[in-house]
């Protein structure tokens, strides 16, 4: 079971409270990150926000929400996004909507970075969900697929609507077979060590606060001890 539309509606309306009239704000891309983007366009509150795909871009404009690019904005006041994994630590694992990179500079970017996700995004230790992604540059995948293969990993290059799944970066996407991962921040350097990865999908340390769509249906906030 996994939380649904009505669960991830009221969780975007609930992160309405870590949004102030004059906000740069970071828009996510994924299913609980657009609930979230529909709840602010719905609030009125006169905000900007700086979105992570093109999607998000898309769904901002339309309702209502002016965009600024990274440049212009400065500063990011707040990052609304949503997470695939998210660990006992807050650590996160992000990419399954294939943003990782944009939403890592975002994130980065931003002053608080805030993360909505179901229960059933809620894992003992990363990995628990069995994929771990990759953007990597096109001319480099055959390199980076041997190299991830030496590292105990099964890569697979994302298809969609069968065709190879492009970034709006013009990259690819290596969804990698995981089981527990043990030492995320190990994992993370060694990755990002092969030439040809641009990004990958461990968000260690970045999330400030995880609010938690219960199957109760109530919302439960988590912090991360700093």
């Amino acid at each position: 079971m996994a939380a649904d539309d009505a669960a991830l509606e009221a969780l975007g309306r609930f992160a309405l409270r870590f949004v102030k009239p004059g906000h740069v704000i970071g828009l996510g891309t994924g299913h609980a990150a657009s609930a979230f983007v529909r709840a602010l366009g719905a609030s009125g509150i006169a905000v900007r926000g700086v979105p992570t795909s093109k999607p998000a871009e898309e769904l901002a404009r339309s309702v209502g929400i002016p965009i600024v690019t990274l440049a212009d904005a400065k500063k990011i006041d707040v990052d609304i996004d949503g997470a695939d994994e998210v660990d006992p630590r807050l650590n996160l694992i992000k990419g399954y909507g294939g943003a990782l990179v944009r939403e890592k500079i975002v994130a980065s970017f931003s002053r608080r970075f805030v993360v909505l996700v179901g229960y059933e995004k809620l894992v003992k230790s990363l990995g628990g969900r069995g994929s771990l992604p990759v953007e990597v540059v096109p001319f480099g995948l055959s390199l980076v697929t041997a190299k991830i293969k030496a590292l105990g990993m099964k890569p697979q290059v994302r298809q969609k609507d069968g065709m190879q799944f492009i970034t709006d970066n013009g990259n690819l996407i290596l969804d990698c077979a995981v089981k527990k991962i043990a030492n995320p921040a190990r994992l993370d350097r060694e990755l990002l060590a092969i030439p040809g990865v641009v990004g990958t999908g461990l968000f260690l340390a970045m999330a400030d606060i995880v609010l938690v769509a219960e199957e109760s249906g109530k919302i439960r906030t988590l912090k991360r001890s700093h």
